[in-house]
Order: C-alpha cells, then sequence, then structure tokens
C-alpha cells in the first residue's frame, strides 16, 4: 500500500488564525476527510500534537501497524501533523499512534475531530463525511422568528437512551426516534426538543456528559446522517432542537483527549485548574488560544451542519469560579485575588460573540446555579451573553414549598413570591430537568403531598404555576404524563402508567398548557420583561391564595392568574381587577379532564365597582382545590 502523500489544506491564514485561537471552523482542516489528490481518492488526516516526535495513523487498513502510515509535521510551529493516504474510504476505522517528546511516553488516540466512531466499548475513530440533503428549509428560514425570546418557548429535555425502548431493552434508533419521538412531542404540544449530550461518550452512567468523540454524534443511535434525519423530521414538524454541550471538562480515557501527546494539550496543566473534584474528569485550559480554537469549532459545527437551534451550555457555574468544589489550599486566586476564573469568563464572552454574530435565530442557554451577574445580557454590556439562564433558585424553591403538607403553606408563601424579586434579573428559563428526579430525590409526583388524588392535584398545580410565571419552560421527559418512578438510564419510560385515568389527565393538561402558552401572546410576549407581571395580591398567606395579571403587548389580551395552593375550594373569593368588564375561565387545571373535581366558573362572571386590592374593580370567583385558574377579559 501507498505511503503518506505529503498534502495540505490548511493555508497560512489557517495557521495564524489557529495559533491566535480565532479559526472557528477547524473540523474543515483538522480530522479525517475524503478527498481526492492528482486523481486518486483517499483520506487526509491532520491532528494538533506539538509535544510528538511521531505521529503514525493506525487502523484496519495497516493491521493496526504503527510506523507505517507516518504524519509530516508542518514547518510552521503550528504542532499540526498531516498527510493523504491513498486508497482508503469512509467506513475505514483509524487511530493516531502518538511517540511523545516527553519521557518517550506513547499514546494511541482516536481522533478529536472524527465525524464518527465505533459503538463503545470500542473506541476507534471512523472515516466519514457529513453528505446529506437536508428537506428543512422553511423552518430555517423562519426559525429567527420561531426562536425568538418575545416567542413560546417551551422544552422538552430528552435522553435518547432511555426515553422509550423497544423490545428486550434494545435502543431505539435515530431513525426509530424520527418517527415515534416527533410524533410524540408534536402530539404534546412542545415547541422545542433538548437532547441531553449526543455526543460519543464511552460511559452510560455518565448520562453523557464525559465526552470523547466532541465532533460525532453517538453511535449508539446509528449513523451521522440517521441523527441528521432525526433533527430534519423534527424541523419540519415546526419544532426546535437544542444540543446539551458540555465544555466544562472531559474523561481521562486511554482513547480520549486527555494527555493526547504526552502533554496537558487540552486539558490545563495546574492541576488546580485542570482537574475537576467532583466528577474525576479534567478541565480544558480556557486560556490558550488553540484549545478555546477547538471548542467555538465545534459548538459552530453542531449549528453548522446539524442545523441545531440552540445549545444548553451544561455546568457553567463549574466554569465560572476557581474555588468550585474546592477547599481551601486547593485553589489559587486571579491576578485580581478573586474567585472568578478569568480564562473561562473570556472564552464564554467569545463563544456567545460568535454564535451569535454567525447564526441568525439561534439561543445559547447556560445552566449556572449561582448569583454570577448578567449571564444573560449582551457582551456589549459586561454580561456572559448568553440568551436564556436556568432559573435554578425558581426550581429549588417551588419543590421546597410544594413539598410541605397544605396545612402548613401559609408559613411559606415566601418561598414562591421570592423568585419576582430577582425574575428580571436573567432572562430566565424554569427547569423541572432530569436532576431532580435522580439520586433519591424521587419522581416530582412522590414529591408531592398527601393521597392519590392530592398528589395529582398538586403536580397539575405545579405545572400551572410554572406555565404562568414569567420565563421559558423545560420538562423533563416522563414529567408529561406522571412517572413514578425515578429516572434510570437503563430502561424506558414507565409508558404503561398512561392507561392509568389520573397519568393521561397529567398528559393532557401539559398538552393544553402548551398550547395555552402557544395561543396567548400574553405568557410570552414579555416573559423576560418586569413589563410582564402584575401582582394582584400576593399576600394572602392565610388562605395560600396569590394571584397576579400576565401582560403582552395588547393590554386588552392580559390575563388573570389565581393559584390556590390548598385543598380548601374558596367560594367567593375576590379579586382586585384593574378595569370593568367580563372575566371568562379559560384554563382550569382542576378539569375533569385532567383527573379533577370539576370545580370552577362556569360562565362569564362580571366585575363590580367595589374597590379591592388597590384597584377600582373586583370580582367574586370561586377557586377550585389545588388548582391554578386563567381568566381572559370577555
Amino acid at each position: 500500500m501507498t505511503k503518506v502523500i505529503a498534502h495540505s489544506l490548511f493555508t497560512d491564514f489557517d495557521i495564524d488564525l489557529f495559533k491566535a485561537g480565532k479559526h472557528f471552523k477547524l473540523y474543515e482542516k483538522l480530522g479525517a476527510h475524503l478527498i481526492e489528490v492528482n486523481g486518486v481518492k483517499g483520506v487526509y488526516f491532520a491532528v494538533w500534537a506539538p509535544t510528538a516526535q511521531s505521529v503514525s495513523v493506525v487502523g484496519d487498513f495497516n493491521y493496526w501497524t504503527q510506523g507505517e502510515h507516518n504524519l509530516n509535521v508542518r514547518w510552521d510551529s503550528s504542532g499540526i501533523w498531516e498527510g493523504f493516504i491513498p486508497d482508503i474510504s469512509k467506513g475505514t476505522l483509524y487511530k493516531y499512534k502518538i511517540h511523545s517528546n516527553i519521557n518517550g511516553v506513547v499514546t494511541e488516540k482516536a481522533d478529536p475531530f472524527a465525524l464518527y466512531c465505533e459503538k463503545p466499548p470500542h473506541t476507534a475513530s471512523v472515516v466519514w463525511d457529513l453528505d446529506y440533503k437536508w428537506k428543512d428549509e422553511k423552518w430555517m428560514q423562519n426559525r429567527k422568528d420561531k426562536n425568538a425570546l418575545d416567542k413560546p418557548y417551551s422544552v422538552y429535555e430528552v435522553h435518547l437512551g432511555s426515553w422509550r425502548r423497544a423490545d428486550h431493552n434494545r435502543f431505539l434508533s435515530y431513525l426509530e426516534l424520527a418517527d415515534d419521538l416527533v410524533k410524540y412531542v408534536k402530539e404534546t404540544g412542545f415547541t422545542h426538543v433538548e437532547f441531553m449530550p449526543i455526543m460519543e461518550y464511552p460511559y452510560d452512567p455518565s448520562w453523557g456528559y464525559q465526552l470523547t468523540g466532541y465532533f460525532a454524534p453517538t453511535s449508539r443511535f446509528g449513523k451521522p446522517q440517521d441523527f441528521m434525519v432525526l433533527v430534519d423530521k423534527l424541523h419540519q414538524e415546526g419544532i426546535g432542537v437544542i444540543l446539551d454541550w458540555v465544555p466544562s471538562h472531559f474523561p481521562d480515557d486511554a482513547h480520549g483527549l486527555g494527555y493526547f501527546d504526552g502533554s496537558h494539550l487540552y486539558e490545563h496543566p495546574d492541576r488546580r485548574k485542570g482537574y475537576h473534584p467532583d466528577w474525576k474528569s479534567l478541565v480544558f485550559n480556557y486560556g490558550r488560544n488553540e484549545v478555546r480554537a477547538f471548542l467555538i469549532s465545534n459548538a459552530v459545527f453542531w449549528l453548522q451542519n446539524y442545523h441545531a437551534d440552540g445549545l444548553r451550555v451544561d455546568a457553567v457555574a463549574s466554569m465560572l469560579y476557581l474555588d468550585y468544589s474546592r477547599k481551601d489550599g486547593e485553589w489559587e486566586a486571579n491576578i485580581y485575588g478573586g474567585r472568578e476564573n478569568l480564562d473561562s469568563i473570556s472564552f464564554l464572552k467569545e463563544f456567545n460573540e460568535v454564535i451569535y454574530s454567525n447564526f441568525d435565530g439561534v439561543q445559547t442557554i447556560a445552566e449556572e446555579s449561582t448569583s454570577f451577574p448578567m449571564v444573560s445580557k449582551p457582551t456589549s454590556f459586561g454580561g456572559l451573553g448568553f440568551g436564556m439562564k436556568w432559573m435554578m433558585g425558581w426550581m429549588h424553591d417551588t419543590l421546597k414549598y410544594f413539598q410541605k403538607e397544605t396545612v402548613y403553606r401559609k408559613y411559606h408563601q415566601n418561598d414562591l413570591t421570592f423568585s419576582m424579586t430577582y425574575a428580571f434579573t436573567e432572562n430566565f428559563m424554569l427547569p423541572f430537568s432530569h436532576d431532580e428526579v435522580v439520586y433519591g430525590k424521587e419522581s416530582l409526583i412522590y414529591k408531592m403531598p398527601g393521597d392519590e388524588w392530592q398528589r395529582f392535584a398538586n403536580l397539575r398545580l405545579l405545572y400551572g404555576y410554572m406555565f404562568t410565571h414569567p420565563g421559558t419552560k423545560l420538562l423533563f421527559m416522563g414529567a408529561e404524563f406522571g412517572q413514578t418512578g425515578e429516572w434510570n438510564f437503563e430502561q424506558s419510560l414507565d409508558w404503561h402508567l398512561l392507561q392509568y385515568d389520573f397519568h393521561s389527565g397529567i398528559k393532557t393538561l401539559i398538552t393544553d398548557l402548551n398550547n395555552l402558552y402557544k395561543s396567548y401572546p400574553a405568557l410570552y410576549e414579555k416573559q423576560f420583561s418586569a413589563e410582564g407581571f402584575e401582582w394582584i395580591n400576593y399576600s394572602d398567606h392565610q388562605n395560600a391564595v396569590m394571584s397576579y395579571i400576565r401582560k403582552g403587548n395588547n393590554e386588552n389580551e392580559n390575563l388573570i392568574v389565581v393559584c390556590n395552593f390548598t385543598q380548601v375550594v374558596r367560594e367567593n373569593y375576590r379579586i382586585g381587577i384593574p378595569k370593568k368588564g367580563k372575566l371568562r375561565e379559560i384554563f382550569n387545571t382542576d378539569n375533569s379532564i385532567y383527573g379533577g373535581s370539576g370545580v370552577g366558573n362556569h360562565h362569564s362572571v362580571e366585575t363590580k365597582a367595589f374597590k379591592y386590592d388597590g384597584r377600582d374593580f373586583s370580582v367574586e370567583l370561586i377557586l377550585p382545590p389545588l388548582s391554578v385558574t386563567v381568566y381572559s377579559f370577555a
């Protein structure tokens, strides 16, 4: 077989950009590329390994023999090794055998830029291409409008390996999911799906958050083009796709990025910054230009080549602070004596600037659990530049409140009202995510107090409150039908529960809440603005009742929301109303079709010129037990 032929896809400008950390399409140059040189088909390989003494490509084409196909190091001190190997084709298995200049260390690594990987537990990279004819032109043309911050944004969070399984506990493929999952998400009314990491990962219990193949959809469910089909079909049904993205850390598996060329190439060399004690993983060196270019290129790659509509960035808090999960003496302050990781902050700002300046209609979402300021404010204002931030404080306070027996709730109403003191400091997304239903935390339905009827009424109340609270929404799979068991990544959701009325009622409720959210602009047009919310009364602790107004651009379309957090029916409950007119009940979580008692205001109710709650008009309503009722002006 012909040996390596000298060839390069890099220009001098490419190299300058790479060294400066400003090359954001590295995947077009590094990695394995099917090309033709002088009429001969083959594969061009390029890998960054500046500490290497030699790099050879080993694979099934040369019986994994090192030294048979040595790459050539570039002369420009970029640390890139490259070359063209004729007569090998798509589907070829390969790795890089790297002899380091450091203490004779030898590593055998998967390609950091591989487009496809062997199915775990196998670890080789696979020569592949991205050829695919997309059919989502309509979605892509209208995405900027669909994905805007003043539009409905209701997200269904999915772990592909455990959403639903086939017989004998077999994974569903991307192609099967393109039928089953797409149909289900469309039916339940969510506007977006968020996939927990689909980039290749070696260890199932990591749920995908320990990546080794940053540019490859996991082969557990099929080929790269099969994943494109899944995204394409979601788009054709008007459903956006958010991908979980993990720039915070990576595992030290032998074939992964760690100690890649015998040196700390991708990870920070100082263990106080380069090792994550919680996850026993390595942390990227955000101050190294080439590493920044690798990560931002990766983000661009998924938006460009897989038509992703957003990236939810995992574990942002761990990136922002030098002392995150570290004790005294295990971290070093920055140059100003603070605990902020300045390199990471700079990286996150640049990442967001690149994404928003190059892609119309995408969003980045930060999973950030601290009070770090201006996470979702533009970098031009000193912010990190994210589009949205998970409202973790709201989630914890709300669940803490709902877990209390109803008789005690009157003493803890501040747990709910507190969120409105900071609700508009960021563009918040309200999440009930996978993290809340694992490791002994119980499922959402079993967090609720009371007998079976009260549990389900409380869950319906929780969801009604969530969908009428300012902010976008996220529900983890199974929550939409009252999954009873904790999430188990090794098996399917408990779909059999839908045969029971209470569970099917929850699914109908979520479908109707999604449709309510999408149908009434008052619930989304000003969801990140204080102009979109007004309290009517938050101080009726004794009855555990709250009431508020949700506002859109058209005052005549404003909605009145009343929450009753006990199982006591409140007859003739009076609230203040801003104007004269009739109120019509448009939504009621106690509706009998959801499994409720059917109590409600079945006819429109006229306001009276009776001052109450500081307003000139008021109305008397019937408040169903453990309910959210929503009213429009008739």
